[in-house]
């Protein structure tokens, strides 16, 4: 699934009760920080036309960062940044395989290639995780699942009090919410 798309569902997990703002950041981002290893796409299309290309996307993509290890070291960060830090730890977990999640429902490439996850990679690629239902990238169950998660974030930002915006600007994040809440009312308790 596209990056925004695993945003808005880590944000979801990060409307957890009791977390800081930072904390909501750091759920939110685990979110979205196994695409990491994506970066790969840059070289790969510098070298495309060269005699020895750099197939560093192709190869790794879905691999160095879309595993076990992975998560844990995600989940170590955030322990580490946190200051409720098992409770973060975990649901920075739990945001991290839900990317999974959404990349096996919805990761096929328009050639059919499903990007299987070896899960338990470096260690072994025994543990090939795909689903054959997977649909294709640009399908229209994952623009429906985008729009649904950026329906949803709104609408908790209008119940919790908070939004996305809040990470990168609190004030903004203050006339959001409260623009919500003159046009739609203010939540009953």
């Amino acid at each position: 699934m596209h990056p925004a798309t695993h945003f808005f569902a880590g944000w979801l997990v990060a409307c957890a009760p009791g977390l800081t703002r930072r904390e909501r950041a750091i759920v939110a981002f685990a979110g979205v920080v196994p695409d990491l290893d994506g970066i790969g796409v840059i070289p790969e299309l510098v070298t495309a036309n060269w005699a020895r290309p750099l197939p560093w996307y192709s190869l790794y993509h879905h691999v160095v960062g879309h595993n076990l290890v992975f998560a844990l070291v995600v989940a170590g960060v955030a322990y580490a940044l946190a200051t409720r830090r098992r409770y973060t730890a975990a649901l920075a977990f739990a945001s991290f395989h839900l990317h999974l999640v959404c990349d096996l429902a919805g990761s096929r490439g328009a050639d059919g290639y499903q990007w299987p996850i070896p899960y338990l990679w470096p260690f072994s690629n025994a543990v090939q995780l795909a689903w054959s239902g997977q649909w294709w990238l640009g399908a229209w169950q994952n623009t429906a699942i985008t729009v649904a998660l950026v329906l949803a974030a709104v609408v908790a930002a209008w119940w919790l009090g908070y939004s996305p915006l809040g990470i990168v600007s609190p004030k903004g994040d203050a006339v959001f919410v409260a623009t919500l809440r003159a046009r739609f009312g203010a939540p009953r308790a």
